[in-house]
């Protein structure tokens, strides 16, 4: 089989006294086999960071596993390579457009399914793509195309229906397309912006839903947040009986073109009063545990704690581990089992010149009638298996001491033993809450008669 070696420019959003904008920071080197299928398509990456990006001191690193910056001037002319023998550097990864996001550009240049070459997929997938980071040709390229407005939102959902259902785009939809291929995952979405200008990540009903995807997300994260967990803003629309949820995109802020970074949480600042759009670099969970999609499987919540004593900043390390064993807690609770290592994330605070769990995103709770269920990543020392005991037999991953893991999975039952009252108040009604009804579990079902005692006995 054929093999293709493509160079394509890697560039960085950064902040400076004028405004933000985009600088050249690499170049990227990918050697991949053409006319391979998915299966069997192979890629080697190679990357050297350039000399004027290494001496900005507002730079980031590209990715904090493969290409830290440790000492620059080491770096410096240097090519580098990803860890662990992986074919791509993970940083760069995330940037690329997922499956939902590959349709799309295939959709765009009419071709076959996972056809193209992954630089063209880094190439297409427009300029609001997660994170701080850009592909382009050449050094000269212009900014890639952005997000369509709010007021599109309707002609952008009938254009990602085509794509849902195998259909050609029609002509006078196509343009809506451009913000498509910036969006991870599987389900059909968008990145829209609504009337100031603030980024939402737009998420459609996807062929085959059995019940209201959306609410019951939206719901669900509303219930996260009364749990304490960090999480964005989220909205419900219908558009012409068809649901639609909206979610702010946390790697973005605003600020003020030369006044001092904002306090509080980046992702909750809006437009107005002259201020501009900065962009947070984001990785995921699969970048910092260095491993492939492949091997995701294969990982436990315990690596992903690892990964943030090693690469969050130490001032935030606590309060993120501990967060991240809720969401373990929370995600035995409503069955959310597709809480594989992309819907973890990290985004870079530029205050703190480090690494910090982002806020939680991607859960869905799942109704199943199985009465032993299991998590996408391992949870415990019984490997996947959704109980609490099996959380707690790992705690020392998370937090220094069995009583704090208790309290934390009693913070989080005292929350969602109520969803029904916490989704009814933000506009599920009977029937989407009795479709859901499997996916919730009692403390009975997922504790041991002496955990839940402990559990019980704590003060609320």
């Amino acid at each position: 089989m054929a093999r293709k070696k493509s160079e394509v420019f890697v560039f960085g959003h950064v902040r400076q006294a004028e405004g933000h904008r985009f600088v050249p920071a690499g170049i990227l080197g990918l050697t991949e086999t053409e006319g391979a299928n998915v299966q069997t398509h192979e890629l080697a990456s190679e990357f050297a960071y350039g000399t004027g990006y290494l001496g900005r001191k507002e730079s980031f690193e590209i990715d904090p596993v493969s290409l830290a910056f440790g000492d620059r001037e080491r770096i410096k002319g240097q090519m580098l390579f990803p860890v662990n023998g992986l074919g791509e550097f993970g940083g760069i990864r995330d940037a690329a457009p997922d499956a939902w996001g590959r349709r799309v550009i295939e959709a765009q240049l009419k071709a076959p399914a996972n056809s193209l070459l992954e630089v063209q997929y880094l190439l297409h997938a427009g300029g609001d793509r997660v994170g701080a980071l850009d592909v382009r040709e050449q050094r000269t390229s212009p900014d890639s195309a952005s997000a369509s407005d709010m007021h599109s939102l309707q002609y952008v959902l009938q254009a990602s229906e085509a794509i849902d259902n195998g259909a050609a785009v029609p002509a006078n939809l196509e343009h809506f397309l451009g913000a498509g291929p910036s969006a991870g995952g599987a389900r059909p979405k968008a990145t829209v912006r609504d009337d100031d200008g603030a980024l939402w990540l737009a998420k459609f009903p996807a062929k085959g839903d059995t019940f209201d995807v959306a609410r019951a997300e939206t719901c669900t994260l509303e219930l996260a947040r009364r749990c304490g967990l960090t999480v964005p803003e989220v909205r419900y629309l219908d558009l012409g009986g068809r649901p639609v949820m909206l979610i702010r995109r946390f790697d973005r802020y605003w600020v003020q073109a030369g006044e001092p970074w904002p306090e509080g949480a980046m992702h909750d600042t809006r437009p107005g009063d002259g201020r501009v759009e900065g962009r947070l670099p984001f990785v995921s969970g699969l970048t910092l545990v260095a491993c492939s999609e492949l091997e995701s499987p294969d990982k436990a919540y315990a690596d992903l704690g690892r990964a943030v004593r090693q690469y969050v900043h130490p001032d935030r390390v606590r309060a993120n581990a501990e967060e991240l064993f809720a969401r373990m807690v929370l995600n035995i609770f409503v069955t959310n089992d597709d809480d594989h290592l992309r819907n973890h994330g990290f985004v870079r605070d530029p205050r703190l010149g480090s690494w910090v769990l982002s806020p939680l995103y991607d859960v869905v709770p799942r109704p199943v009638i199985a009465s032993e269920r299991r998590l996408h990543l391992g949870v415990g020392a019984m490997g996947k298996l959704a109980t609490l005991d099996n959380a707690l037999s790992h705690y020392a991953a998370f937090v220094p001491e069995r009583p704090l893991a208790l309290g934390i999975m009693r913070r989080v039952w005292g929350e969602v033993r109520q969803w029904k009252t916490c989704f009814e108040e933000h506009g599920a009604k009977g029937k989407l809450i009795d479709q859901l009804n499997l996916a919730f579990r009692d403390i009975s079902e997922i504790a041991s008669p002496a955990l839940e005692a402990e559990i019980r006995k704590l003060a609320p």
